[in-house]
């Protein structure tokens, strides 16, 4: 199943069968080595097959409006949040197997929805389509893996179950009865998976600690609440006559705990797969079947994949699997002294000597998935999850577990519950506050760097100590110069996908220009999800920020690069103290590139799309034509001026490729061999347009677009350049293409 992670194309149906007959006719009992290989073959078919499946159904059902009959997925908190997630049934009367999950906003503020209730809606479905980025997040990847590939606009919805689901109604009664508490949201995200009321200050807090996974409800919790029935059963027995008492017992009543646990956590996909595991554990323990841990480790994770192979596009499924893969890695490769593996009093030499494996066997994933590392992250979790796990985690469940008797007779000791829960919280907080200031941001460069723990406990372990110390310092050798490789291109020009917005980088020996800011929301900007974060991955220093005029989608994120790049100056056409000017005229030279400014003519109060700064940048051999959002009215005065010094060999298509822009003349004076457009799929405005986009066409200059492409990256090497789209050559995956049918941009 693995190379379906790293495919262009999945396969068609026709090479699956024969692979289908293939493994058929290699499945041998009696021969080992051919009975894997079709094991190999068959689990690749039927992951193929899934993901097949999902195209095909975001082909089935994106477009026109649809009647869907649909389930509300998203519980109601309380909060005025719009965005609902709803589980296909019925498309036009005809069931949707497997269900499938659209994400839509909700505007009918006067019916509030609840978890569990099936509406019959008025709907056009489109396929997700996120913005790719190096460094950035994924969209599109996680979409697929929790099988909620569309997105959708409700039109009309008509109730036919107002009443919620149980969970919706459990979760609403235990609301009902939970007095104000300092940490409430946090408690919320322990007792039930659901983290919507956590605020993103006290979110960042966690993941820079590296305690996140404590709101996540997975194994960790899964664990304790099957420990806790497991306790509960044993205490019973205590009361029951000697021939009733098996080891059985308690086994069941884990199974029943940890089961119902994960109903309450929403069946969320890290809580089901640690219920999977965690009942294939049991189910050994009840028949007495004592393998060895990393044969559990592989059922394990062979049973996740059989059951949904597009956990092959999780992250938190690899982060959980390999976690899980470290503690066994590291108990055996580095066991502890048999000194302190008994007496309660090196308990806290075990804990740390568990967290000292998991710190450093995770490094790769925690550089490769959060792009950053917090070595104080071990002080936290060593402080943190005893805390919760030992005594906020059993309280929350001792309420939950008085929730089904009457309220009235328990409504004071739940309080108690509570209250007990939220102080022991609130200490596990204040002892990680202090180590938040510990993260530190890290690229692409490390990830050689932090394999280092993995080899050096091999290299220990199998060789002579004048042989694992030459291989250290060799590896050393060879990570320091990977750090400090230069790259085969001379200079390099990425435009970012921001959406509707623009964005270039302008990058040389590690350090960078950037031509506009991108977009700005409520809650949000293009520099805070998109820019920033591929900053950080290629270790980018930031020298200078150009803003091309004052619209929002080209300016919106400077006041947050600002505050993470104090130091770099800003350059634009506006009358300001303290900024540089760019104005027609005006030269420099950075990093053996001359940039010289060919609009607008003078400083302007309120710069607007004509009035964009146009900088043209050359090596003395390739060059950039830097546009904005100008307009044919500057097209024409540009052709006038500077006739002679716009050829360039990359035109970054102007104003997004509006009707209003891109003339023929000015095409024909620049005469670039290959041109970039910044736009967003599905943007109201249907741009770049097909007017446009066929003028380019016609005229024979290379066509590249940020809303089919995702990033575009510009290389120019010594006598030659190459321009590379993340989707199609950078980072080619079934999983990044472009889903459903594309229409004028949609």
């Amino acid at each position: 199943m693995v190379p379906l992670i790293f495919l262009a194309t999945i396969p068609p149906a026709a090479p699956l069968v024969a692979l289908l007959l293939t493994a058929c006719l290699l499945f041998s009992p009696d021969r080992k080595t051919l009975r894997l290989i079709a094991i190999a073959l068959l689990s690749f078919c039927w992951a193929a097959f899934q993901g097949q499946m999902q195209l095909q159904q975001i082909s089935d059902l994106q477009g026109a409006k649809r009647e869907v009959i649909a389930e509300v997925q998203t519980v109601n908190l309380g909060t005025q949040g719009s965005s609902r997630f709803f589980k296909i049934e019925r498309v036009d009367g005809k069931p949707v197997f497997p269900p499938t999950v659209f994400r839509a906003k909700w505007e009918g503020e006067n019916e509030p929805l609840m978890a569990g209730q099936r509406w019959k809606m008025l709907v056009s479905l489109r396929p997700v389509h996120g913005l790719l980025n190096e460094g950035g997040f994924d969209a599109q990847r996680w979409a697929l893996s929790q099988h909620a590939p569309l997105t959708g606009t409700i039109y009309s919805g008509e109730s036919l179950d107002t009443g919620a689901g149980w969970r919706q109604q459990f979760i609403q009664r235990v609301l009902l009865t939970m007095p104000e508490l300092v940490n409430k949201p946090v408690l919320i995200a322990l007792a039930f998976g659901e983290k919507g009321l956590i605020q993103k200050p006290e979110m960042l807090v966690l993941q820079r600690t590296g305690i996140a996974h404590l709101v996540a409800i997975s194994g960790l919790h899964i664990g304790i609440a099957a420990l806790f029935g497991g306790w509960l059963a044993r205490i019973c027995q205590w009361f029951m006559p000697v021939r009733l008492i098996d080891y059985r017992f308690p086994l069941v009543v884990s199974e029943i705990f940890l089961l119902v646990y994960t109903w309450l956590a929403g069946c969320n996909a890290p809580a089901l797969r640690t219920a999977i595991v965690f009942s294939l554990w049991i189910l050994l323990r009840y028949f007495r079947v004592r393998c060895h841990p990393w044969q559990i480790w592989l059922w394990g994770v062979a049973l996740l994949l059989m059951t949904d192979p597009m956990n092959l596009l999780s992250d938190s499924f690899w982060l959980s699997c390999i976690a899980v893969a470290s503690l066994v890695f590291w108990f055996q490769w580095v066991p502890l002294s048999e000194t302190f593996q008994h007496h309660w009093y090196w308990c806290v030499v075990r804990w740390g000597h568990l967290q000292a494996g998991v710190m450093l066997l995770l490094l790769p994933l925690q550089i490769g998935i959060f792009h950053g590392i917090n070595i104080t992250s071990f002080l936290a979790n060593i402080w943190a999850v005893p805390v919760v796990s030992l005594l906020t985690v059993p309280c929350i469940l001792a309420v939950l577990l008085l929730n089904l008797f009457p309220a009235s007779c328990m409504a004071g000791i739940q309080t108690l519950l509570w209250q007990g829960a939220d102080y022991t919280l609130s200490a596990a907080m204040w002892g990680v506050r202090p180590f938040a200031g510990g993260w530190v941001v890290v690229g692409e460069n490390c990830l050689a760097i932090s394999l280092f723990g993995w080899l050096a406990i091999i290299f220990c372990r199998l060789g002579h100590v004048k042989q694992w110390l030459s291989i250290l310092v060799s590896f050393c050798a060879v990570s320091a110069v990977w750090y400090a490789r230069i790259p085969a291109e001379r200079w390099r020009v990425d435009m970012l996908d921001v959406g509707h917005g623009l964005s270039v980088l302008i990058s040389r020996n590690g350090k960078g220009i950037l031509y506009d800011t991108g977009n700005k929301w409520e809650g949000g900007s293009a520099a805070e999800q998109n820019i920033l974060p591929f900053l950080n991955w290629r270790n980018i220093e930031l020298e200078q920020i150009i803003i091309s005029h004052n619209d929002m989608d080209h300016r919106g994120g400077l006041p947050f690069l600002q505050s993470r790049y104090p130091q770099a100056s800003l350059r634009d056409s506006a009358m300001s103290e303290g900024h540089l000017a760019c104005v027609a005229g005006e030269h420099w030279q950075w990093q053996g590139l001359n940039f010289n400014v060919l609009w607008p003519e003078a400083k302007i109060a309120d710069a607007r799309n004509d009035d964009s700064c146009v900088i043209r940048i050359d090596d003395g051999s390739f060059s950039v034509l830097l546009t904005g959002d100008i307009e044919v009215r500057t097209e024409k005065a540009l052709i006038r001026k500077w006739r002679e010094r716009l050829h360039s060999t990359v035109l970054q298509v102007p104003h997004h490729g509006s009707n209003t822009s891109s003339s023929p003349p000015f095409l024909r004076t620049v005469s670039p061999e290959a041109a970039v457009a910044s736009a967003a799929r599905f943007n109201k405005w249907h741009l770049p347009t097909h007017k446009v986009v066929s003028r380019y066409h016609k005229a024979r200059y290379d066509w590249h677009s940020t809303s089919s492409s995702g990033q575009l990256s510009l290389f120019i090497y010594g006598d030659y350049w190459a321009i590379k789209g993340l989707r199609e050559q950078l980072n080619p995956r079934w999983y990044h293409r472009r889903f459903g049918v594309s229409v004028d941009n949609e």
